[in-house]
């Protein structure tokens, strides 16, 4: 089968809005969470996040939003954005750049687009305030496709000129691991020979605080130790927002093009729990399958696995479960090396598959595991698998990076050194 290269990434996040800055926060384990503006009212428990900077996008009104003048949006584009197609915007104009794709390249039928977001909570909220106090005729007629869950691929298939394939995939915090799985399929089977794959989520009031209702966020107050993944007093995730667009494309392409590779997009598995609409199954049942089923189709071992990046999100059901999954997958002998890059960026919901499958390309691309960060007592539940403290250089070749979502949708997608 002919192999698929990641050719291009764009990053919008709390840990830098570009390759070169994100690798250095990863390397140096320096995190992105502050206190945001918008949680320091007293209607809000959780003061922290991990804060996208270069951004203010507090206003309802697309045209009071600041954010880097190089990704100037035209006004017409601008009026059906949420914050969070704004963000994906730049990183698929960052992506496109660094791929060196042109006009042409991006609107060819073989060329598709995935997307996965929640939507945004926020602009769903302003434009029912709106109706309720003007009537529903006063209504931005633009409002439905500026925010239900699928406005990220209807604004950049649009502004874009899209003519392959193009959806938008909800799996909650699995929906960017579906987007990039099925996007590999659709390559693989002849159906597109280059696929754009982009998720992104707010970062507001919104899009974090409904989580407290579900005692899933860290209530904690300081930045440098409020998520720490794998340790024994984590008590819940810290939220964040952001983009990442990762550019997929053929072997063929590559050479066409005489284009870069970060990594080759070797496989990818999916399992579902089929256990509680929120809660992750006791044994992390739907993660084995997913991690066999990677596994299986990548035609590897278990052996060949060099590194996991774990999707861990800092909650004490939610680690556990994962614990207990990889260690089923990767018995002893083998003490495979396990992160969670969480704690430096926070948890990004359905934009996290996508930014820490960035993470581990950029890791293979430079030769380095980025550490799991803020573990003053490693949960002894670890057993045999080896905890990345501190980021540090090491050969790797094969790489895993596992996502979980509500319903109990599991992926894990695996990348090979280019």
């Amino acid at each position: 089968m002919e192999p698929v290269h990641i050719t291009g990434m764009g990053l919008i996040t709390s840990i830098g809005n570009n390759r070169e800055t994100v690798t250095q926060s990863l390397r140096e384990m320096k995190h992105g969470i502050d206190f945001h503006p918008e949680l320091q009212g007293d209607d809000s428990p959780v003061k922290l996040a991990g804060t996208v900077k270069e951004f203010n996008l507090e206003s309802s009104d697309p045209e009071d939003w600041t954010y880097p003048e190089e990704y100037r949006v035209p006004r017409p584009i601008l009026r059906s954005f949420s914050p969070h197609v704004l963000y994906a915007w730049c990183a698929l104009k960052q992506a496109i750049g660094d791929a060196n794709l042109s006009e042409e390249d991006i609107q060819d039928p073989n060329t598709g687009m995935y997307t996965s977001s929640g939507g945004s909570m926020r602009s769903i909220h302003k434009h029912f305030e709106k109706m309720d106090a003007r009537g529903v005729m006063a209504c931005n007629p633009l409002a439905i496709v500026a925010s239900i869950a699928g406005t990220l691929s209807f604004n950049l298939v649009a502004a874009l000129g899209i003519r392959g394939s193009s959806t938008g995939l909800v799996s909650a915090c699995a929906s960017s691991g579906h987007a990039l799985g099925m996007a590999l399929d659709e390559i693989r089977l002849g159906r597109q020979k280059r696929m754009i794959v982009i998720g992104a989520e707010d970062c507001n009031f919104e899009s974090i605080v409904p989580f407290c209702g579900m005692r899933a966020l860290s209530l904690d107050t300081n930045p440098d130790n409020a998520s720490r993944s794998f340790d024994v007093t984590r008590n819940g995730f810290v939220g964040t927002g952001g983009s990442v667009c990762l550019i997929l494309e053929t072997e063929a392409e590559v050479q066409r093009r005489n284009a870069q590779s970060y990594a080759k997009f070797l496989g990818w598995g999916q399992g579902s729990d089929g256990h509680n609409v929120a809660i992750s199954h006791p044994e992390g049942r739907g993660l084995k399958f997913a991690m066999s089923n990677a596994l299986q189709d990548s035609k590897m071992n278990p052996t060949d696995i060099d590194y996991v990046n774990a999707h861990a999100p800092s909650t004490s059901i939610g680690d556990a479960s994962e614990m207990k999954a990889l260690k089923a997958t990767f018995p002893l002998p083998q003490e495979v090396l396990v992160s969670s890059t969480k704690p430096l960026t926070g948890h990004g919901l359905s934009l996290s598959s996508i930014m820490e499958a960035a993470f581990c390309c950029i890791g293979l691309k430079d030769q380095f595991l980025p550490g799991s960060a803020h573990v003053t007592q490693p949960d002894p539940e670890l057993g045999h698998l080896k905890l990345v403290q501190e980021s540090k250089d090491q050969p790797v070749d094969r790489v895993m990076s596992n996502s979980s979502g509500f319903g109990g949708a599991n992926v894990s997608v695996i990348f090979g050194k280019a």
